[in-house]
């Protein structure tokens, strides 16, 4: 098993978890992914990147349809021919990705069951990043310009389907505290003192 320094942050939509994730690696000086995952499992299995784009906030029995020819990559193959992809087998090639990635070099990864996917890691840190409806409704309208109510239903519904997500592939609840190694509240301290939070418990909790 690697001993790679991984930490995972799982986050309520508007709650900025993202850009804490994102400091946090600047902090750390590690890599970072989130959408990035989504360009390495395209590439490496063959398939659209529209497949696997936002797979966490869709519906997990949604069929995706995909006529696969052939499809390799250096670390295995993943379908063939004439196969039928759904959410499981976006998951599990994600999944694998993500993997990989924890075996290759410390990183930062965001959402996508990846507190989960690396429960056996041994140096692995898996945080929670949530904050009050109201602060994130209000940072929500900020930032895609919408009314109070579209940014509430956006978080409402968003927050549902990560969470129907997380609960489908894991048996586990999302956002449940014994899921993780903390859970901070961004709407009490700001995004950069979140992130040096997190760095300084990871670093402890590490050894380091």
């Amino acid at each position: 098993m690697s001993q790679n320094k991984i930490i995972t942050i799982a986050r309520q939509f508007g709650s900025g978890g993202r850009d804490v994730a994102k400091k946090v690696s600047e902090l750390m000086g590690t890599a970072f992914y989130d959408k990035e995952l989504i360009a390495i499992a395209a590439k490496e299995s063959g398939l659209s990147e529209t497949l696997f784009d936002g797979i966490e906030e869709k519906p997990t029995n949604s069929l995706l349809y995909s006529l696969v020819m052939g499809i390799q990559s250096g670390r295995g193959t993943y379908y063939r021919y004439g196969d039928v992809l759904n959410s499981d087998g976006i998951f599990r090639i994600q999944s694998q990705v993500i993997r990989n990635l924890a075996e290759e070099h410390s990183c930062v990864i965001v959402g996508r069951c990846s507190d989960y996917i690396l429960r056996e890691q041994k140096r692995l840190v898996n945080v929670f990043v949530h904050a009050d409806l109201e602060w994130r409704v209000r940072r929500v309208m900020e930032l895609y310009q919408m009314k109070e109510k579209e940014a509430e239903n956006l978080i409402t519904k968003t927050d549902k389907r990560r969470s129907s997500f997380y609960n489908f592939y894991t048996n586990k609840v999302w956002g449940n505290a014994d899921n993780y190694h903390i859970s901070l509240d961004t709407s009490k301290i700001s995004i950069d003192q979140t992130a040096e939070l997190i760095v300084s418990y990871a670093n402890m909790a590490m050894g380091e």
